[in-house]
């Protein structure tokens, strides 16, 4: 009977998919949130920042990590983009602070100008700030963040 070893090699292999699964830590996502942005010296019609994040691990065992990308969307349009290859370890129950150059685009800053006119208030903004850290083959978490910016008043009322 043909079907008898098929079935077997089915099963088995079936076993084998389950229980490697059992190999993967399960992890808690990091808590990952915005804590600061800086003006960096841009080149051209570009304005580059430096967007610090605070990674928290609430995790039994570290966490290494060789890279990172974000994109930042305010007020549901892209703002900025970066890349990072830093290299570092989060420890396990710890935290740590990343910095992560972004560029901003002359046509994005024009873009987000429209929308600011349309809106018509600096106030309560919202951002959604999503990127990955790398970590290996399986080792790529995803994040996400979002809130609203609210930009400083002079004491006077005027800018």
């Amino acid at each position: 009977m043909p079907l008898r070893p098929f079935r077997t090699l089915l099963v088995s292999l079936l076993l084998l998919g389950v229980s490697a699964c059992a190999l993967f830590p399960n992890r808690d996502p990091l808590n990952i949130n915005v804590v600061g942005i800086e003006p960096l010296p841009g080149q051209g019609l570009e304005v580059r920042m430096a967007v610090k994040l605070r990674l928290q691990n609430p995790n039994e065992t570290a966490i290494e990590y060789n890279g990172v990308a974000l994109d930042l969307d305010v007020n549901g349009k892209l703002l900025a983009s970066g890349v990072s290859d830093q290299q570092g370890t989060i420890g396990r129950f710890s935290e740590a602070v990343l910095v992560v150059p972004v560029s901003v685009s002359a046509f994005a800053a024009l873009r987000q100008a429209v929308g600011l006119t349309q809106t018509q208030s600096l106030d309560n903004l919202p951002y959604t700030l999503r990127g990955k850290l790398a970590g290996g083959v399986f080792g790529t978490m995803r994040f996400s963040d979002s809130g609203t910016l609210n930009l400083p008043h002079a004491d006077d009322g005027s800018w």
